[in-house]
């Protein structure tokens, strides 16, 4: 009897080794990338009793700080003009409130003026030279983005003649000029023709935290794609498309090509579909399927996690784009733990 229960106490101390660990636990913290600090930060902020919404705002503004590979805060991906510009959300799980601010100029912590959006007037989005005069009303600092680093990314760019952007059909011819640029008739061309692909200028901070309790909340920040035309606005700031939060079912959050993905609100459809029952891989893999119907080539991820600590991730496989990074922290890591999913 004796050798019959510690054969059954090691098989048990086996299967316990080889659980996954995706196996669900809460609180949670998941964010997009290998931006480990953010996650730390995040899980630091839970762990003194901090609400989620303090966990994904200190996780992203940590990135914002840090410069995370020059796609976060500061001193990255320069526009037309060359000069910085950043974007961020946050969204409340349990009560559906979102603030949200884009174009936004001379302030460093996007994520905290979303923030403020969001807890001190009734609107959701605020955008441009007036998200920044309310940035400072509300006591942020007003201060330079551009580094020594985004001056020579700009000056460079120009030399290239302006190579490469995203303006079509327009002249001169924008793969050989800079502007100023002038309308000219459509002229055909393949459907969802290639893009440019720099997953660097892409690599927007989406956090998700989930409480003890199942309590939701997300939050996304980044200063877009490096060359873009100044005003433009990805996907990142606008709920349902960069980050969704629903305390009833989940979170999600998307990081990428933001002017196609924002087409298919894949935060949002992510989250509806965990909250009809769909695990977060399935929910995951389905919202980039949307999206690879139509663009079968683009360039983007996904991070879902639904309110019993379960999550997963996907993304499009792509030349140059195998593997999707994220990091993960929950009662069973205990610290951020680098985590991959293999893109189909």
């Amino acid at each position: 009897m004796f050798s019959q229960n510690i054969i059954c106490l090691t098989i048990l101390f086996v299967i316990i080794c080889l659980l996954p660990l995706n196996q669900a636990a809460l609180p949670l913290v998941i964010n997009t990338w290998h931006f480990k600090d953010a996650a730390n930060a995040a899980w630091s902020t839970l762990q003194k009793g901090g609400s989620v919404l303090d966990a994904v705002e200190r996780g992203c503004a940590r990135c914002e700080l840090e410069q995370c590979d020059g796609s976060v805060g500061f001193g990255g991906s320069p526009d037309e003009r060359g000069e910085t510009t950043l974007d961020a959300m946050i969204m409340n799980g349990d009560t559906m409130e979102v603030g949200a601010v884009a174009d936004l100029r001379r302030v460093k912590n996007a994520v905290g003026v979303a923030r403020a959006v969001m807890e001190h007037t009734e609107h959701t989005f605020i955008v441009g030279e007036s998200a920044t005069i309310f940035a400072e009303n509300m006591g942020f600092m007003s201060e330079d983005l551009s580094t020594n680093k985004s001056i020579a990314i700009f000056s460079q760019w120009l030399q290239q003649n302006c190579q490469p952007n995203y303006r079509k059909n327009v002249f001169p011819d924008p793969s050989k000029s800079c502007g100023p640029y002038k309308p000219k008739a459509k002229l055909w061309k393949p459907k969802n023709p290639k893009r440019n692909f720099d997953p660097s200028s892409h690599d927007t901070i989406g956090m998700i935290a989930i409480g003890k309790n199942g309590q939701v909340a997300a939050a996304t920040s980044t200063n877009g794609a490096t060359h873009k035309i100044p005003g433009r606005v990805g996907d990142s700031p606008v709920a349902g498309a960069g980050a969704y939060a629903d305390s009833t079912a989940g979170g999600a959050a998307a990081t990428g090509d933001g002017d196609i993905m924002m087409r298919f609100l894949p935060s949002f459809l992510a989250v509806d579909l965990m909250r009809n029952g769909d695990q977060p891989t399935v929910a995951c893999k389905t919202a980039i399927s949307r999206i690879k119907k139509y663009y079968p080539d683009f360039f983007g991820a996904i991070i879902c996690a639904n309110t019993t600590g379960g999550y997963g991730a996907a993304c499009n496989k792509r030349p140059g784009f195998s593997q999707f990074p994220f990091m993960v922290v929950n009662p069973q890591t205990n610290q951020s733990q680098l985590q991959k999913v293999d893109c189909f």
